[in-house]
């Protein structure tokens, strides 16, 4: 009996998964959680047959003055703890670096030439073929191997055992795994890999465990590493990173195609993701990728703390939003590049028609896509295709409208602002942001079926409009400059002649004593709005409440930059450094 392989786990194994789960913790959910459980299920009892039948034939051992004692079939418990601990550390190193990609943007459709449907593409399934070729003569090489026995018996043990694993995850998940970015597949089998490489290195060196003469190489990857061990720790880090990449795959079929998967669980059974690693990728639908694809391509550009903040929501709600925020960005982009007012005021009323079709009793799928393909540029098609009408109502899209109706009053203006008085800015922010919030909840609503009463939603509605309302205040704080280049001021009329200011004055010269003065008042207002509204975020899904304070904390922060001495201004705007927005969005997600 001895403590050798235990203080192994406390010195080199431990450490990792509590370091890991520190960094993680913030972001852990129960899909999460799932995940991580189901996939260590898998390993510890695919790997415990496996490992114990080597023990018995030794082709490795471990001496008894290096274990404590007990054992499961033959195998000390030290190494079944081995197989859950590697499993978790690797995992959340997967989750960590596989956070920021939105994933569903990585599905391909396959269809063959002629296909009725076109998007002819053929080359995912010879890259799919192709892998389960070289993978199937790997299995071979490794029976081989076993079956003349001698020097290559654990290296075709080792092949045998994990490479059919390799080959079935492989042919359910090809498509990611070629199209992911390498951080979320190389990297996190790289370093746990090079990792476990330096421990085996010393616990072999120890002689913690050993490795029988006669059944190995004798090779070395450097001096104390077995090549056999080297390949262990390689393919089970594979094993595990293919095995997330399957679970991701699943999901994000789920949560990409709603005619096919209609509102799927938060959880999903095992049948359920297996079914959808099953769906064929020429059933895929093209238009809701390329909706997504373009989604994620406006968020990128038009919206940085956004986008920071949507990596934190995860699942469904992440697609909607994205396909919300698509949606109002689109239908604000036609209207401020409009040549004209007329033209403005077309697309406006162009998207009450759009809307009215989404949300009429008769509506027919055919007739809307109808109306927006005639209607609407091409690359506004998706975005308003896309929009998730089933989940959010048509009031708040409708208020949106009318907002961008009090920017179009801007131009017509002779003397007369849109904005003469507090409650005009208040219910113009209401318009143009307080929906997009209350929009943002009742996703959160429909996604996580929420057991709230009607009555407590509402209250939680309503402080999302306030909320929404406080970061459009600090919207239009940062930009008074770059608003008054095109001849608007969102300033109260009542505000600037407090300030012995005009409108006019405010175009000509954004900048000031005065000016500054009114900036700050409006800062302040926005800060009464939120320290007002935010506490209803706790009220929601934990998976929501968190990726929410960070959405808001993001924006929020570029008030608080506005209100120190000598903020950086570029292009016209106040900016958050990214070391600033990352600050903000940890400390926000570790406030319990």
């Amino acid at each position: 009996m001895g403590t050798e392989y235990a203080l192994v786990h406390l010195k080199f194994t431990i450490p990792p998964a509590v370091l890991l789960t520190l960094l993680y913790r913030p972001l852990f959910t129960r899909l999460d959680v799932y995940k991580v459980v189901f996939l260590t299920t898998i390993a510890v009892l695919s790997t415990i047959p496996w490992d114990s039948y080597l023990i018995r034939t030794r082709i490795w051992s471990y001496p008894s003055h290096v274990i404590i004692g007990p054992k499961l079939f033959d195998i000390p418990l030290e190494e079944v703890f081995f197989f859950i601990v590697q499993t978790y550390n690797t995992s959340l190193l997967y989750l960590i670096l596989s956070k920021p990609t939105f994933q569903p943007v990585y599905l391909r459709v396959e269809r063959s030439k002629g296909h009725r449907l076109g998007a002819c593409n053929t080359q995912w399934r010879r890259y799919k073929l192709l892998g389960q070729l070289a993978l199937a003569q790997v299995i071979l090489f490794g029976w081989k191997l076993v079956r003349a026995g001698g020097s290559g018996t654990y290296t075709g043990l080792i092949l045998v055992w994990a490479v059919p694993f390799l080959l079935l995850l492989w042919s359910l998940a090809y498509q990611f795994l070629l199209g992911l970015p390498l951080t979320n597949t190389v990297l996190p089998i790289a370093l746990p890999t090079l990792y476990l490489w330096l421990v085996d290195t010393l616990a072999l060196k120890r002689g913690t465990w050993v490795i029988n003469q006669g059944t190995k190489y004798g090779r070395h990857l450097w001096d104390g590493l077995d090549i056999e061990e080297a390949l262990f720790f390689l393919l089970t880090n594979t094993l595990i990173v293919f095995g997330q990449v399957a679970f991701d795959n699943a999901l994000a079929v789920l949560y990409t195609f709603p005619r096919s998967f209609p509102d799927p669980p938060v959880l999903p059974s095992p049948a359920l993701l297996v079914h959808a690693l099953l769906f064929p990728a020429s059933a895929y639908d093209p238009e809701r990728i390329r909706g997504l694809q373009e989604a994620v391509v406006r968020l990128k550009k038009k919206s940085r703390s956004f986008y920071l903040a949507s990596s934190t929501f995860q699942g469904q709600i992440r697609t909607d939003l994205l396909l919300l925020y698509s949606f109002c960005r689109i239908a604000d982009d036609l209207v401020d590049n409009a040549t004209s007012g007329t033209e403005a005021s077309m697309w406006i009323s162009r998207m009450h028609g759009f809307l009215k079709l989404a949300y009429g009793k008769d509506k027919s799928t055919s007739t809307i896509e109808s109306y927006v393909r005639h209607n609407f540029p091409e690359d506004a098609h998706s975005a308003l295709l896309q929009l998730p009408v089933a989940k959010v109502s048509r009031k708040p899209l409708e208020d949106l409208l009318q907002g961008f109706e009090t920017d179009l009053a801007f131009a017509k203006r002779s003397t007369n602002s849109p904005i003469p008085t507090e409650a005009h800015l208040q219910q113009y922010a209401q318009c143009v942001a307080g929906t997009v919030a209350h929009m943002c909840l009742e996703l959160i609503f429909y996604d996580y079926q929420s057991s709230m009463s009607y009555e407590h939603q509402q209250r939680v509605l309503d402080a999302g409009d306030r909320m929404g309302i406080a970061l459009q205040y600090v919207n239009i704080a940062r930009d008074i400059a770059v608003d008054a280049k095109i001849g608007r001021v969102y300033l109260p009329v009542v505000w600037m002649k407090e300030e012995g200011l005009t409108y006019d004055s405010v175009v000509q010269n954004p900048h000031g004593k005065e000016v500054e003065t009114l900036r700050s008042r409006l800062l302040q207002k926005a800060f009464e709005l939120y320290k007002g509204a935010k506490d209803a975020i706790e009220e929601l899904p934990v998976e929501a409440s968190g990726p929410l304070r960070v959405a808001v904390e993001s924006y929020m922060e570029i008030g608080r930059v506005l209100s120190q001495e000598g903020y950086v201004v570029k292009a016209g705007r106040a900016t958050v450094p990214k070391w600033r927005r990352l600050a903000v969005a940890w400390r926000t997600l570790n406030r319990t």
